[in-house]
């Protein structure tokens, strides 16, 4: 579910996402249980992930090695692979019993065939998914609609809509850390194709940035800690998989390839999180760039086999002191001022390296903990 729906807002779930009915079923039925009105509407051309989906992207992680991702393995890169294959199943198929059965008996059938191979006691039952799956076609279907047609509708009818991406913007399959990433393109770049609403009707676009950098999944992180400084980072930010509960992999602010993201993001403007997360550290590093072969790059290298042969540029600076929730809010509510000198020091010190002005910043996790800097029109 789109993140604004505990507070009862409108959600699209666009034709850009990849959806596990089970799983939507679930979240739909928590906020009622929370008394919250759902406000859903799901695109009749999103992909479905089906069991055999979760399967395969277990299997294929196992065998690609070295390049395995480190996915969540709920499906998603293989529903992904099977609707560039064009063989995959929509929830227009999943909310039509008649045209869901003759495509899944074809899908599963080439999808049987292919697991049997890596593991050939692997026996589900067609029918079982199909009646299953045909159950959550009719739960879901009173939500889904064109949601290309319901947006556009919106946008010009002069309704605010905000757009937000799932994964980190370098995670992408097109601009990213391939193949160590996603399997859409999660940035802005992403907006048009994955919901019909054309570019010249997106007005504003924020990027949000953590006060360090944080990840999940395999590839060569540059900044990463492995330290004590990690475990603090990581418990006071509580860097944990929302999906799997993992730890997140930890480690020191990359503006190198933050500069990289505003660049293919178009970003107008930057939100900085999580700076309390940083609290009781000293000294902080920022990485201002990257060293190869002794020679500074003039961007950040895309490609997985360079990063992995860069030193980070430091800059250090001083931390500051820990302080209670109570003590932040405060802080919060007295606004920017109030803030501890070492800390204005780096922010205003990313500021000049990314060239971007900053619209927010936190420090906690309650929205009043948010500071204001700037004039933001949603």
């Amino acid at each position: 579910m789109p993140s604004g729906a505990p507070l009862e807002k409108e959600g699209v779930i666009a034709n850009g996402c990849v959806v596990d009915p089970k799983v939507l079923i679930e979240e739909i039925e928590n906020l009622k249980s929370l008394n919250k009105r759902v406000k859903l509407k799901l695109s009749s051309t999103a992909h479905v992930i089906f069991p055999f989906h979760r399967i395969l992207d277990g299997l294929e992680e196992i065998n690609k090695g070295d390049y395995a991702a480190g996915t969540t393995k709920r499906g998603i890169g293989p529903a992904y692979s099977d609707k560039a294959s064009r063989w995959g199943l929509r929830i227009f198929d999943l909310i039509n019993p008649d045209i869901l059965k003759k495509k899944l008996e074809k899908l599963f059938k080439i999808k049987k065939e292919l697991i049997n191979i890596y593991d050939p006691k692997w026996n589900i039952e067609l029918n079982s998914i199909y009646e299953e799956y045909k159950s959550y076609g009719e739960q879901l279907k009173s939500y889904v609609v064109d949601t290309a047609f319901y947006l556009n509708k919106a946008v010009d009818s002069g309704k605010k809509v905000l757009f937000e991406a799932a994964q980190g913007s370098l995670l992408g399959i097109d601009h990213g850390f391939y193949p160590f990433g996603t399997s859409s393109n999660a940035n802005a770049l992403g907006i048009s194709a994955g919901t019909g609403i054309p570019p010249k009707k997106i007005n504003q676009i924020f990027g949000i940035v953590k006060a360090y950098t944080s990840r999940v999944g395999e590839g060569k992180f540059p900044t990463e800690l492995f330290n004590e400084t990690a475990e603090k980072i990581r418990e006071q930010g509580h860097e944990y998989g929302t999906v799997t509960g993992r730890p997140r992999r930890v480690g020191w602010l990359d503006l190198f390839n933050i500069k990289y993201g505003i660049m293919i993001n178009g970003v107008d403007k930057v939100i900085i999180t999580l700076l309390d997360a940083l609290q009781g550290i000293n000294p902080i590093m920022m990485c201002i760039g990257y060293e190869l072969e002794g020679k500074k790059l003039e961007s950040w290298p895309i490609q997985s086999e360079i990063i992995e042969n860069c030193k980070p540029i430091y800059k250090s600076f001083k931390g500051w002191e820990e302080k209670t929730r109570e003590e932040w809010l405060n802080i919060a509510r007295k606004g920017y001022e109030a803030l501890p000198e070492t800390m204005k020091i780096y922010i205003q010190r990313i500021k000049e390296e990314i060239k971007t002005d900053i619209a927010m910043i936190s420090i906690g996790p309650d929205r009043k903990e948010t500071i204001v800097l700037e004039d933001v029109n949603f």
